[in-house]
């Protein structure tokens, strides 16, 4: 059985769904991606967290909106704070590297 991933941004248009792509089709891993704003392309819902083993947010702010809507659903799993700015375009060559590099301590890439 794969290890279930949500990673979460902002909007869900850039970093988050990056990170996703990075673990499409891996053995381990299944990855799916959300955002915590109300504009985003998609947007987190208790399903999501529920859904996931392991959740990644991609800043603090991040991880602080999970805790304070979804409390129930996250319960004691692993919420892990990547820290990565709001620089990158989807698939940045810089991006890819710095989430790989920010993952290689959590997940077996």
């Amino acid at each position: 059985m794969k290890t279930k991933l949500l990673f979460l941004c902002s909007r869900n248009q850039w970093r988050s769904p990056t990170a996703e792509a990075l673990l499409r089709g891996h053995a381990r891993y299944e990855a799916r991606s959300a955002g915590t704003e109300n504009r985003a392309r998609i947007k987190l819902t208790a399903g999501h967290v529920g859904w996931a083993d392991m959740i990644f947010c991609i800043e603090k702010k991040h991880a602080a909106r999970v805790r304070e809507r979804f409390a129930g659903e996250l319960g004691s799993k692993p919420l892990i704070v990547l820290r990565v700015s709001d620089d990158y375009r989807f698939m940045d060559a810089a991006l890819v590297a710095l989430l790989r590099s920010e993952l290689s301590g959590h997940l077996d890439l």
